[in-house]
């Protein structure tokens, strides 16, 4: 991989002061407010622009290892504020994180390598994250933040949510609760411009309908779960709350590396065969972190805490999505949609290791060592089979950018 500048991805507190600072410089057009806590007692800060009642909500921060939406969210706030028309009948409201406790656990503020990024990883368990919590716990038992971002949502009334989300290797794609017409083409025309391949393929996307390359819309409730035994489910998310007020939601992913892997649309010689070898290394992969983590629990008796969790969460996915990976027909046949699993089944274990070395540095434990040699040798693996790139930062950002105006555009000449 090429050697990087270096990078520092704002924290939550200076995303707190830019938007302090918008506001003070106008404050005519501009509101920040909080409008919940964490269950640590973090305040959620939500910033406007404009104060009309169709409504944008722009969401940052909703899984804490994709740190480039908080840098798109203020570019997209200076951007609404520099061009008038961009409020022309419409209001901004950005959501500056929706999980600052996840921000204040991943750490890595200038990755140089996937073995860096992965140094500092924190991704919760699926319970924990607020935008997945309604699809895996009972009302009752959603955290605060959920509470806030659903609480935002039911007084906005957006017609279009945009969560910002990323991938860590790969391409950029879109996924749409409902269709947004016309969006494709602009899309596709900034990933080129910026050099991102568009991931046709997208394995969190499996076996959704597309409206163009890399746009995904989620498919109706009757249709079943590409990995059935995966217990979160979009359609039940908050990406669905607001459809209650007949909006939808945007989620804009885009890459820290990319990889022209996941932008093959090829037919796959053998798609289900090469899935089963995935499904076959998955297994293999997870039970090597899990014979570590089952030497050190143990030591680890009187720890609960939010790393550990996780890592136990999607170490045990992986019996489940190996069987659905091997049982289930693959829901595309190219070979970006082969590429995309490959990538998927690789994070997995290489994760749940990387958050287990987090929870056992620092102290005498063969264990750490044990696992900071996965961690490497699998995210220079990662790297090197996808033969990723660095995605300069002000790339990722514009492109991000672009596609949350053109679907803010798209989707109200839709709801006009």
């Amino acid at each position: 991989m090429s050697v990087l500048p270096e990078l520092r991805y704002p924290t939550v507190t200076e995303l707190v002061s830019a938007a302090r600072a918008l506001t003070a410089h106008r404050p005519g057009v501009c509101t920040l407010r909080q409008v919940g806590a964490s269950r640590a007692g973090r305040p959620l800060h939500l910033l406007s622009v404009g104060r009309a009642r169709r409504a944008v909500l722009v969401v940052a921060g909703a899984h804490a290892n994709e740190p480039t939406g908080s840098c798109t969210l203020l570019a997209l706030a200076r951007r609404v504020l520099a061009e008038r028309e961009l409020r022309d009948g419409m209001s901004w409201h950005f959501l500056l994180c929706a999980d600052p406790d996840g921000a204040s656990l991943h750490v890595t503020p200038a990755p140089r390598s996937l073995f860096d990024y992965h140094l500092g990883f924190f991704r919760p368990a699926g319970p924990e994250q607020p935008e997945w919590a309604p699809s895996v716990l009972p009302p009752d038992r959603l955290p605060p933040e959920t509470l806030a971002l659903t609480g935002v949502i039911d007084e906005l009334r957006p017609y279009l949510q945009v969560t910002l989300h990323g991938t860590d290797l790969g391409g950029s794609w879109v996924q749409l609760t409902k269709d947004v017409p016309g969006l494709a083409e602009p899309f596709a025309k900034s990933a080129a411009e910026l050099h991102i391949p568009v991931e046709t393929g997208a394995s969190d996307a499996a076996g959704w309908p597309a409206s163009g390359p890399g746009v995904h819309v989620m498919p109706a409730p009757g249709i079943g779960p590409a990995y059935p035994s995966l217990p979160d489910d979009a359609r039940h998310s908050t990406w669905f709350h607001a459809h209650r007020y007949g909006g939808l939601t945007a989620v804009v992913e885009v890459p820290m590396w990319a990889s022209d892997l996941v932008d093959d649309p090829a037919p796959h010689p053998a798609p289900a065969a090469a899935i089963g070898r995935l499904a076959g290394r998955l297994q293999r992969d997870a039970l090597e972190v899990t014979r570590v983590l089952d030497g050190a629990l143990p030591r680890l008796a009187d720890l609960d805490g939010p790393l550990l969790r996780a890592a136990r969460w999607g170490l045990e996915l992986v019996p489940g999505l190996a069987s659905d990976l091997v049982h289930t027909p693959p829901a595309d046949r190219t070979m970006a949609y082969v590429g995309s699993v490959d990538a998927f089944v690789r994070r997995v274990p290489l994760r749940a290791a990387a958050m287990l070395l987090r929870v056992l540095r620092g102290t005498d434990d063969g264990a750490a060592k044990q696992l900071e040699e996965l961690v490497a040798t699998w995210s220079d693996a990662f790297a090197e089979r996808f033969r990723a790139r660095w995605v300069p930062l002000e790339n990722q950002v514009e492109h991000q950018s672009r596609t949350v105006v053109a679907a803010a555009l798209h989707a109200r000449e839709g709801a006009s």
